[in-house]
């Protein structure tokens, strides 16, 4: 199973945006307290617009708490600091589940964490006067790498809702 978890996020709508992208990719979601917002905010229901009651998600006390619950040799780290980019991971070949680990807007995941794992720490190419991109799309960028060295397992590369004929009528 493939996992995204947000350490300690703040920004509602980039958590909205990720629970959809978990809701539409079967991921579980993980959110790390304490959380910048409120559950029940109306920009995190608008942003993860109805899909959120079909999302799989748990809330934790703490990293600690998250990691006790969750222990794993496959915690993938995305940060700044990271010198490979997520296609220079082999995904393929980790047996278990897979998690995706972000950090809060404004500081990342604190280096605490980042330094006991630096062989497992990634980020997004960009150029270098850019300091990052936005939670959200990274989460995004970094669950469909993933699913594309998984070859998408279980997910439909057609439209189910409208029929995969829909633009043919």
């Amino acid at each position: 199973m493939l996992h995204v978890v947000l350490y300690e996020p703040e920004i509602p709508q980039n958590t909205g945006n990720i629970m959809r992208t978990c809701m539409a990719t079967n991921t579980k979601l993980h959110l790390i307290q304490p959380l910048g917002f409120y559950m029940d905010e109306h920009h995190l229901r608008r942003a993860g617009m109805d899909y959120i009651q079909d999302l799989h998600y748990e809330i934790h006390e703490n990293w600690e708490a998250f990691v006790e619950k969750n222990p794993s040799e496959h915690y993938f780290y995305m940060t700044r600091y990271g010198k490979k980019a997520p296609s220079a991971f082999d995904f393929a070949s980790c047996s278990g589940d897979i998690y995706l680990i972000l950090g809060k807007e404004s500081t990342g995941i604190p280096k605490e964490i980042l330094a006991g794992h630096l062989d497992h720490c990634m980020r997004l190419p960009m150029v270098p006067q850019a300091r990052s991109l936005n939670l959200s799309n990274c989460a995004a960028i970094i669950v469909y790498e993933v699913l594309r060295q998984l070859d998408y397992a279980g997910l439909s590369a057609v439209e189910c809702i409208k029929g995969e004929d829909w633009l043919c009528r």
